[in-house]
């Protein structure tokens, strides 16, 4: 019989003593290479670190399902207290989503595993909106709902918080807009390419009234997506607080490794970057060395802030490398030279499954060259792409229709 885990709840309810614990978190790599180099480097990151806890998310549009249960159980087995994401996109089993969900909750139970993230999960690849499967769940409620009516007090179960709003709820606002906002507005509006985005208070309370839902429901804790403001973070925890809602909030971490991936990120996110951030960054993009160590120093920074506020833990979303978690942890005197114990020369394998997928407004290469996708088509991948490396007459950019295998996203 399998070794059971404890579960995170009764984990943060530990009195801690001295060095702030952390924990970690791995997505599912495209590769039979990259899931054997994922799996030596969780190894070496559980005996570096000693995690409270280790995370593996659920792809996109459940692109992952049976690997990410993989990669759980054999955490579980290897020592590491499994934390397994689990949404509700593309769940089915022999037409039945719901019957799917079960599936996967017995086989982490048998399994030992007593920790689940409940999600309402992204958009399937190649579709911008998400859909509800047929007669299955429709939202992180639900799942949180399932699992304790199916499995009662067995999971302790994590939910998502949006520091600045879930992106579905952040809007574009339109040109001298910004000034209306209020204060609490401005302290969550990013911008991106010339525009500006918000969440705006109508729609925050309607998030926080929401995420009260679930956690009356049954969960027992929240994950919040990455911020890169800590007066963001202070201000979301205080709001839930004045909701009541009492329950730990983990702080998210995203590392910074490399300038592409960061403003990929915080634009689908629709994160906001503070100016100094941003700024820094952009002088750093042609320099990767140079953008890891400032990774490093930014993320101590934030890590300080979010000590002395008071976090019981803090979560970092490692993109499946090493070295910039190493140097936060060795820059918070939580390790002494790990850094330099790092070993990135497998990175390249550290592609998370669906990521050749695209976008709208994703740069792509072809054999004709590299071009921006303008629009995706259906649910196979095929993508409309303006070539930025022609130019006919009148300034004018050939637009090509390509199918998924034709193209891979520029990282």
């Amino acid at each position: 019989m399998a070794s059971v885990d404890p579960k995170i709840i009764d984990l943060l309810k530990e009195e801690q003593h001295g060095k702030i614990p952390v924990s970690l978190e791995y997505f599912p790599p495209r590769t039979e290479d990259g899931v054997k180099n994922l799996y030596a480097r969780m190894e070496r990151m559980k005996t570096n670190l000693k995690p409270m806890f280790t995370d593996i998310t659920w792809g996109a549009g459940g692109s992952t399902a049976d690997l990410s249960l993989e990669l759980a159980l054999n955490m579980q087995k290897t020592g590491h207290v499994a934390n397994m994401h689990l949404t509700c996109t593309n769940m089915d089993k022999n037409g039945d989503p719901v019957a799917a969900v079960k599936d996967a909750l017995q086989t982490c139970l048998d399994g030992g595993i007593r920790n689940i993230v409940a999600l309402r999960g992204d958009p399937p690849h190649g579709e911008e909106e998400w859909t509800a499967s047929e007669g299955g769940f429709k939202c992180a409620l639900d799942l949180v709902k399932f699992i304790r009516s199916e499995f009662g007090d067995e999971f302790s179960v994590a939910v998502a918080g949006y520091p600045e709003g879930h992106p579905n709820a952040i809007t574009e606002l339109k040109e001298g807009e910004e000034a209306t906002l209020s204060e609490s507005e401005l302290s969550r509006c990013s911008h991106f390419d010339g525009k500006s985005y918000v969440c705006k208070d109508e729609d925050y309370k309607k998030e926080m009234i929401y995420l009260k839902e679930k956690v009356d429901a049954g969960a027992d804790l929240i994950m919040t997506q990455m911020f890169f403001d800590v007066e963001v973070y202070k201000t979301f925890v205080n709001e839930c607080r004045a909701f009541g809602i009492d329950c730990p909030i983990v702080p998210g971490l995203m590392c910074i490794n490399a300038y592409g991936g960061f403003k990929r990120m915080t634009k689908f996110c629709k994160t906001r970057v503070p100016t100094s951030l941003g700024d820094k960054m952009d002088s750093l993009k042609d320099d990767p060395e140079a953008l890891k160590k400032f990774g490093v120093e930014f993320g101590k920074e934030v890590c300080e802030a979010l000590v002395e506020f008071g976090v019981d833990v803090l979560h970092f979303y490692t993109l499946n490398l090493e070295k910039v978690v190493y140097g936060i942890t060795d820059a918070l005197n939580i390790t002494e030279n790990l850094v330099q114990k790092s070993n990135e020369t497998d990175a390249k394998s550290m592609v998370a499954v669906g990521s050749a997928w695209a976008r709208v407004g994703d740069k792509v290469k072809s054999i004709y060259g590299e071009g921006v996708v303008t629009e995706m088509r259906g649910t196979a991948g095929e993508a409309v792409i303006e070539m930025q490396s022609w130019e006919l007459a009148g300034g004018q950019r050939p637009t090509a229709y390509l199918q998924k295998s034709s193209y891979e996203k520029v990282f």
